[in-house]
C-alpha cells in the first residue's frame, strides 16, 4: 500500500512539473514572438527590392531604417543587412551589474523579456565573443534563482517583487512557492 501511495505523489510531481515546464514553454514562445514584431534598426549592406504579398521594401547601401526583428533576421542571414543592436550589450551590462550590487536579499529589476532579448544576442555572436557573456549571465541567473528560492519559500509572489522578474522567473517563483507551501503543509501537520 505505501508503494502505491509513494508512486501515485511522485506521479503528482511529475505532473505538476511537467506542466511547468509546459508552461514556461509557452512563456518563452509567446515573448519571443513578441520580440520578433517589435521594430529594430538596421543598416543596408547593398542596394535592395523586396516585393512579396504586400511586402514592399527598397533600399540603397547604406541607408538606415526600422523593420520588424523577424524580417531583419531574415534578411540578415542573406547578407542583406546589419542590424544595429549594439545598445542590447549595454543593456545586459547594466542588468548584470544591477543585480551585482543589488542585497543579498532583494532582486533588482530585469524586463519580462531579458532572457529572450539576452539569448537571442548571444545567438548571434561569434564563439569567441559569447563565453564571456555566458559566464556572467549563469553567474547572474544562479544570483537571482537563490534570492528567488528564499522569497517565494517565504511568501507568495507581491506587487512590488513582481515588476522586477522576467517572465519565466514568475512563472518559477509560483512554482516554488506552491511547492515550498505544500511541503511546510506536509512536513508539520502530518501529526
Amino acid at each position: 500500500m505505501d508503494q502505491v501511495i509513494i508512486a501515485n505523489n511522485n506521479n503528482d510531481n511529475v505532473d505538476r512539473y511537467d506542466q511547468f515546464k509546459k508552461q514556461m514553454d509557452f512563456i518563452q514562445k509567446f515573448y519571443y514572438i513578441k520580440y520578433l514584431m517589435e521594430e529594430t534598426r538596421i543598416t543596408f549592406k547593398k542596394n535592395f527590392s523586396i516585393h512579396i504579398d504586400g511586402l514592399d521594401l527598397e533600399a540603397k547601401e547604406g541607408e538606415i531604417d526600422s523593420i520588424p526583428r523577424w524580417l531583419a533576421q531574415i534578411l540578415e542571414e542573406n547578407d542583406f543587412i546589419e542590424i544595429q543592436d549594439t545598445d542590447i550589450l549595454i543593456y545586459i551590462s547594466r542588468s548584470l551589474n544591477r543585480e551585482r550590487i543589488s542585497k543579498p536579499h532583494d532582486l533588482s529589476g530585469i524586463d519580462l523579456d531579458f532572457y529572450i532579448r539576452a539569448n537571442d544576442f548571444i545567438k548571434r555572436l561569434k564563439d569567441k565573443e559569447k563565453e564571456p557573456i555566458i559566464v556572467s549571465l549563469n553567474s547572474f541567473v544562479t544570483s537571482r534563482i537563490e534570492k528567488i528560492v528564499k522569497l517565494a519559500a517565504a511568501s507568495a509572489l507581491s506587487l512590488d517583487l513582481e515588476k522586477k522578474l522576467s517572465a519565466e522567473e514568475k512563472e518559477l517563483y509560483n512554482f516554488i512557492h506552491k511547492s515550498s507551501s505544500e511541503f511546510k503543509q506536509r512536513a508539520v501537520n502530518r501529526y
